[in-house]
Parts: C-alpha cells; structure tokens; sequence
C-alpha cells in the first residue's frame, strides 16, 4: 500500500441512476477501499441504495439517501433507475437526475461540519457533468468516472458535443479526436443521437452535462491501459486531463452465483445452469445476452432462433420480451418459431433462460466459446477477461463504437447487425456463429487474441511484492494526486 494512502479522507461517489453504471461504482469503491483507510459515501436514491446494501461488507463504504421522488417527473411511482423504463421514458430520468443537486449538496456540507473539511474529492459519474459545480463550491475536487472504454467513452463525447453526423450528408463521417482517417458510420449511432440537433430533449441533456464533465479535475476509467492503448492516448489528448485507467471493475469472486450482485434473481438455478455447461464440450457453447437494458425487435428474436437452430450450434440464451413489450412481463411462445423452445430443450441444443443469467458464471465457464453481446462494456469486460470473443450486436448507448473497436482494433469481435431497426435472416446469424465458434480459421484467431487480453486483463489487476500491474498502479497514483491536492 503507497504510504500516503494510509491517511484517513473520505470520498463521496455520485452514481448514474442504472444498475450498469451502480455496479463498476460499488467496484471501484471497493478498489480504493482496499487501498486505502479511507471512509467511502455512496450517494444514490433510496431504491438504489437496497440494491446496494447486500453487496456491501465493508464498514468503510458507507450508503447515503438522496431524496427522489420520481413522479415529480414524470415517470412512474417508484422507478428510481433505467431498469423498468421503455425506451422512449428513459430521457426523462436522464432529466429527473438532475434534481438530485440540491441533496448532494446538502449531504456534502453535512459532511464537512461533521469533519471539519470537505471530502477528499467527489468521483461523479459522467452523466452528472453538474458535480463539478457543486465539488468547487464547496471547496472539494470532482473527478469524473466514466464505466465505459477510453475508445467508446471519446466517441460518445464527441460526437454528443459536436454531433458532426449533422454536418455532412454521408452516412459516415469524422469524429472530433479520432484520427483524420477514422470514420464512423451513422448506422452506430441511437436513433435519438441520429435524430439530435442540439434542441431536442437528449441534446439538452447530454451537451451540457458532457461540457461540464470535461471541466472536472481528472477522469477515471474502467478499462486496461494494455487493451486500448489508442483510445486512452486519444481521450487524454480530447481532454487535457489525466485518466486513470483501473479497470476491469469487476464484481469479486465472492458474489459469483448471488442475485447481490445487481439485486436481480436469475431465470434458472446457477446449479442447473452450470451442469447444463458440464455436460458440453469445451469452447462448444454460444452465450447470448442483450444486457439489463435493451431487447431486440420480434422479428429479429424470430430470426436469431431459426439461425441458432440452423446452426446446429449450442447455446444458452438469456431472452426477454422484445421491444415495443413490457420487458420485465410474461414471454409469450409467439415470438419464437412454433414448437423452438421445446425442441431445444429435448435435443438439449439449446438452454432459454428468462429474464435475467448468471453471466459471470457462464463466461468463466470452460465450454463457453463465444458470446453474442450487445456490446455494453461491462458485458464487454467480462467476456475479454474470460478470453472469451464476442459477436457484436450493439443497440445503444456507446455500443456501436465499443463494436467497432473490438472489430478493427482488437480483432476480437465479428459485427452480426447494429440496432433494433435493421432486418437480418436466419442464414445471416447461421453464417456468422459459424465463423466466430469455427475453431480453426478466423474463430481460432479470434480466440488466441481474447486470451490476450485476457492475460493483460489479470496483470494489470496483480500486486506481487513491489511489482504493480497497471491498473493498481494507477489506483495509487489517484490516491496520491488527491491527497497530494488536498495538502496544497
């Protein structure tokens, strides 16, 4: 442990209200938290705070309520994050989020009466670009986390601040911050940032809250310096802020198996689930999850089954309603082809579990060999730190730009479609699961570059007597710099 880091100081984090921005936060405090003496405060509303409070052992990192009263909103009694929200309601806690200024602040001049100096800094999530107001008001340092890749995270920035979509008529266009040479294309784009021209609802949101984020004293990000060195360089010249790189946040050993995790039940007993994957071959199984936030349209959840099952491929797929249907209610057979999920289960080609998968288990698990992902970067983490390649399907958020990434950068990753919008047939998904679990060719390729990252994934994470991997190397660094600032 750095010697400085043996000083008592207390660190308030201020997470984005969604259980995939919540998870690397509790992460990351429990990274510092081990480094450290320091008292660590999450601020979260109290809906949140439940979900957190099972997946905390430790004195040091402590929950604090920020009031929230979501039908003050315009969103239903009791909905405190993105989870439950259809699509076209999720700006508004985007904007709901807002309002949680004034209990912050109120809890951060709490804190300093009862200490007699503020906190050591307040780490914000990057969507609560307004902290940093708050942080240098009441004589404190704000530091902007980012759950998302160095690459994805500078994409998602740029193109909110400069929407350079809107100024060409080509479907692809330059980034700010990218390589002259680099293009992206309009298909990897939300269809609300597609349609953004700086006046709408998302546009309000997202410019300022980004703007003031890039005012903040330095940025954190879960990610590997070894794994994306093109992006890091590139976000740190975008913001002329140092990054520390911590990454993979991942939730620890201990809560493998446990709903704790993200306050979720899985669909199907872990039992039942891993002696599915026993009786499999090695590398033999595809893994299929959109994520705790996004579904895909019926007819493409019709064409995914019939590729699956004209693949022959075997494969465990964690499947919810599609969109445009309550996603959290009952799954009708309709939406699958007549008769599929009973002739998968006899044939025991495939496994269908409802609603919600132990994800970690089934990737860290020896005949899982590929995994069709949304690619959402914790999804994204937990696949490469398996060694594990990825069929990018990406609907929203930063994931366009984290497939294209995986695809051109890292060779990891074979793109099947982007979006909800687009059409794709069985014989496309056939051909594409065929190349990724192809265990010679391009497949075999594929996996000898996610083992890779998977190598650099553990050594950045390891500590062996002074030898430091470089995500321990930079939680240091962090520490140093803000006691170091608080000296000064």
């Amino acid at each position: 442990m750095a010697e400085t880091a043996r000083n008592e100081g207390h660190i308030v984090m201020a997470p984005f209200l969604a259980h995939g921005h919540l998870i690397p936060f509790l992460a990351l405090a429990r990274q510092i938290q081990e480094r450290t003496s320091f008292t660590i405060t999450i601020a979260t509303t109290p809906l949140n705070i439940q979900h957190l409070r099972s997946a905390i052992s430790s004195n040091n990192i402590r929950l604090a309520e920020l009031t929230f009263n979501s039908t003050q909103h315009g969103l239903p009694p009791n909905i405190e994050n993105t989870e439950k929200l259809p699509l076209t309601d999720i700006i508004k806690i985007f904007h709901a989020s807002l309002n949680l200024e004034a209990p912050l602040r109120s809890l951060i001049s709490q804190i300093t009466q009862e200490e007699g100096h503020p906190p050591l800094c307040i780490i914000s999530d990057v969507f609560l670009g307004w902290v940093t107001n708050v942080a240098k008001s009441l004589g404190t340092k704000n530091i902007t986390f980012t759950t998302c890749g160095g690459y994805g995270t500078l994409a998602y920035i740029s193109i909110w601040s400069h929407l350079p979509h809107r100024k060409t008529d080509s479907d692809e266009f330059w980034v700010p911050g990218f390589p002259e040479s680099y293009r992206f294309h309009r298909t990897q784009l939300h269809r609300y940032l597609r349609a953004a021209d700086g006046s709408d609802s998302w546009s309000r949101f997202f410019t300022p809250q980004i703007e003031l984020s890039a005012r903040s004293d330095g940025w954190i990000c879960n990610t590997v310096e070894e794994i994306e060195p093109l992006g890091l360089q590139l976000l740190r010249k975008y913001l002329q802020l140092p990054v520390w790189t911590v990454g993979p946040l991942l939730p620890p050993a201990t809560l493998k198996g446990s709903k704790h995790r993200a306050g979720k039940e899985p669909g199907i007993a872990l039992e039942a689930c891993i002696e599915w994957l026993d009786s499999k071959d090695e590398s033999s199984v595809l893994y299929i999850s959109f994520g705790s936030q996004n579904t895909i349209s019926a007819s493409q959840m019709m064409a995914l089954a019939e590729g699956l099952e004209q693949s022959g491929k075997q494969f465990i797929w964690v499947i919810r309603p599609p969109f445009g249907f309550d996603l959290n209610g009952e799954f009708r057979a309709e939406w699958l082809p007549d008769g599929f999920e009973e002739r998968m289960r006899l044939s025991k080609q495939g496994l269908l579990v409802h609603k919600w998968g132990p994800q970690l288990e089934i990737l860290s698990h020896r005949s899982t060999g590929a995994f069709l992902s949304h690619c959402g970067w914790n999804s994204v983490l937990e696949s490469l730190s398996n060694g594990v390649p990825i069929i990018g399907w990406p609907l929203a958020a930063e994931q366009g730009y984290n497939a294209k990434m995986l695809v051109e950068e890292m060779g990891v990753c074979v793109e099947l479609t982007r979006n909800m919008e687009s059409v794709i047939s069985g014989e496309m998904v056939k051909k594409v699961i065929e190349i990724v679990m192809d265990q010679e060719g391009k497949g075999k390729e594929m996996k000898e570059k996610a083992n890779k990252i998977a190598v650099h994934m553990r050594e950045a994470t390891t500590e062996k007597g002074e030898e430091k991997g470089s995500s321990v190397r930079a939680i240091d660094d962090f520490v140093r710099t803000i006691l170091e600032s608080k000296a000064t």
